[in-house]
């Protein structure tokens, strides 16, 4: 018995180039094969699928019809085939993911480096912009980013840790101008202010004590869209920043930046793994949506 989704295809074949003999130079099958597959399912259907001459042949009215329900067939299993492959292969291959600039410094060298571990075969490339960025659009499978995503995007969107916040300067900037008491005595010192161009100029900073909550205007004379200028900028005893605490640990630990306001909390950022899901989803970008999200639990 001749397989039908094979006699299928060789049926579409005959239909797309216009005669057996074609089909079978094609499929590198002899034409009596071609012929017999075309049987079989007139055979199965009790009706002739095609108008046969010497030269070429041509649909019969429900060959026409069956012709387009053996496309839809045949997608079908090719889609059926695809998701058993992506489900139960291994991770392999390119995967490129998009991250802000800071958290990629930072905190996520250490996860590629244990997810590479365990997938040696996914490659990463990535990305660092805090620009927004939109997965499948910009040529990106997965991205992570700071804020609240935009609701029109048409992606899956999975909460992260919130991204830890503190405020400090450096030993001569507190010296020289003391340290504030309060959150409202920033309004008369030179705070460094982190600016991304993708949004408005973010000049209130916001703090927590208990039930108690503060947002306070800043200014200085500096503004940067590059968070490294402004490290160093903190550093040199030109400004207090708002920053990282993950980015500036390293710096506190050291004593070279002092934290400041320490009595009150500043909350922190939500983050957001972006990607498009569905049946086509390949194991590597699914491996990588469950690592990130047991790395960087909410």
């Amino acid at each position: 018995m001749l397989d039908r989704l094979t006699s299928m295809k060789v049926f579409i074949k005959v239909v797309e180039l216009g005669s057996f003999a074609a089909a079978a130079q094609r499929l590198t099958l002899s034409p009596q094969m071609v012929a017999k597959h075309i049987e079989a399912l007139e055979r199965h259907l009790g009706t002739r699928l095609l108008h046969r001459t010497t030269r070429r042949q041509s649909l019969t009215e429900i060959g026409s019809l069956y012709c387009e329900q053996c496309h839809l067939v045949l997608k079908a299993v090719e889609r059926a085939d695809n998701l058993a492959a992506n489900t139960l292969g291994e991770p392999r291959g390119t995967l490129a993911v998009s991250v802000p600039v800071t958290f990629g410094r930072t905190m996520f060298p250490m996860f590629l480096h244990n997810f590479r571990k365990k997938f040696p075969k996914v490659r990463l490339q990535v990305s660092l912009t805090d620009q927004l960025v939109h997965p499948t659009l910009d040529g990106h499978e997965a991205v992570i980013r700071i804020g609240e995503p935009d609701p029109d995007l048409t992606v899956v969107s999975r909460p992260l840790a919130s991204y830890s916040l503190t405020v400090c300067a450096a030993p001569a900037y507190l010296e020289k101008f003391g340290a504030p008491d309060s959150p409202e005595e920033l309004a008369r010192h030179q705070c460094l202010v982190y600016e991304n161009s993708a949004n408005s100029v973010r000049t209130a900073w916001h703090f927590i004590r208990k039930t108690c909550t503060r947002s306070v205007m800043v200014s200085g004379t500096v503004t940067s869209n590059d968070w490294g200028f402004l490290l160093a900028l903190t550093l040199s005893g030109e400004g207090i920043v708002l920053g990282s605490e993950q980015a500036l640990k390293p710096e506190l630990d050291s004593g070279r930046l002092v934290r400041i306001l320490s009595q009150w909390r500043v909350p922190g950022r939500p983050m957001h793994l972006l990607y498009n899901a569905g049946p086509a989803m390949t194991p590597k970008l699914r491996s990588f949506v469950i690592e990130v999200q047991n790395a960087f639990p909410p």
